[in-house]
């Protein structure tokens, strides 16, 4: 993860720009790779919305998608190992399903620190010069993500994990709650033109940003007590004045989908990151701090109104 497998630039950030400035030279020497469908028996099954879960989950926390941005996801999941909160859900889109599949395998929030930073970007990346099907070709991505679980399937994970990935035919959300680990989080990565868009059973899905960047309704679904959402999308009011018509349309798009699901979330968590992101070891360290800083200063709003929720009694599942 060290340049940030899953690339949102920033708004106002190039897409295409910023992976060719890394993987130019290298795509000029590797081959590409033909369009990838996974077909095994353990394909992930793809569902229109989570089915409701038993047990209930108590307390969900979702994920938002956003690239370089969601390293502040490992600083918010430091505060909440901290204080006593432990969700037993984690629904998370893009860079979110990546971050969230390592805490649901088990891993703390500074174990997924530590391997946010060992490698490089071959570590995740495989450059292909098919560039009609994104530079990236995805399946080191998957490879590192079932290693980083142990090969478990969603459903085997010791926490309980819901991926966000957008049917690429229609863009309509969809969402992954059994099957290889690896496959969904490599499809709710798949970013267009970035990450070539991932096959299942014949069916192709991309980036879970393009339906749903911060999947709050997924998580009511499976019938969560008390939703969690974090947003590390840019805030509204930081587009600088030098962004182009088209980098605000996107933005404003963006925008439209983001609003409704966080409107149903119990508490929203929107650390306040720089407008233009990009895959440096600076912009990964300072958006981890900065999504630290953020849920400390938050957290006694939170557990008020875990307390005003469930009353008295420990604030982690039991």
């Amino acid at each position: 993860m060290n340049a940030s497998p899953f690339k949102h630039p920033p708004a106002g950030v190039g897409r295409r720009t910023v992976v060719v400035s890394l993987l130019g030279p290298l795509a000029a020497l590797l081959g590409g790779c033909a369009a990838f469908d996974y077909t095994s028996a353990d394909a992930p099954l793809a569902l229109p919305m989570p089915p409701r879960l038993a047990p209930v989950p108590r307390i969900a926390l979702v994920l938002g998608s956003g690239g370089p941005r969601g390293y502040a996801h490992i600083g918010v999941l430091r505060v909440l190992e901290e204080a006593g909160i432990t969700p037993d859900l984690v629904v998370g889109s893009s860079v979110g399903a990546l971050i969230g599949a390592f805490w649901a395998s088990g891993l703390s929030a500074a174990e997924i620190d530590r391997r946010s930073f060992d490698g490089g970007p071959l570590t995740v990346f495989d450059p292909s010069l098919f560039a009609d099907r994104g530079w990236i070709h995805g399946q080191k991505l998957q490879d590192y993500v079932n290693r980083g679980v142990g090969g478990q399937r969603i459903e085997d994970l010791p926490r309980r994990l819901v991926v966000t990935a957008t049917r690429r035919v229609d863009k309509a959300g969809r969402f992954f709650t059994q099957g290889n680990t690896g496959v969904a989080v490599r499809a709710s990565g798949a970013m267009p033109g970035i990450i070539s868009p991932v096959g299942i059973a014949g069916i192709e899905y991309e980036d879970g940003d393009e339906a749903y960047p911060v999947p709050v309704s997924a998580a009511r679904a499976t019938g969560a007590q008390f939703v969690i959402a974090v947003d590390v999308s840019a805030r509204p009011d930081s587009t600088p004045a030098e962004a182009s018509a088209a980098m605000r349309e996107r933005d404003m798009r963006r925008r439209a989908r983001i609003d409704p699901e966080v409107a149903q979330a119990d508490f929203l968590l929107h650390p306040d990151l720089d407008y233009w992101a990009g895959p440096r070891h600076r912009y990964f360290i300072d958006a981890r701090a900065r999504g630290e800083a953020h849920a400390r200063e938050r957290l006694p709003a939170l557990r008020a109104a875990l307390h005003a929720h469930f009353g008295t009694g420990p604030l982690a599942p039991g």
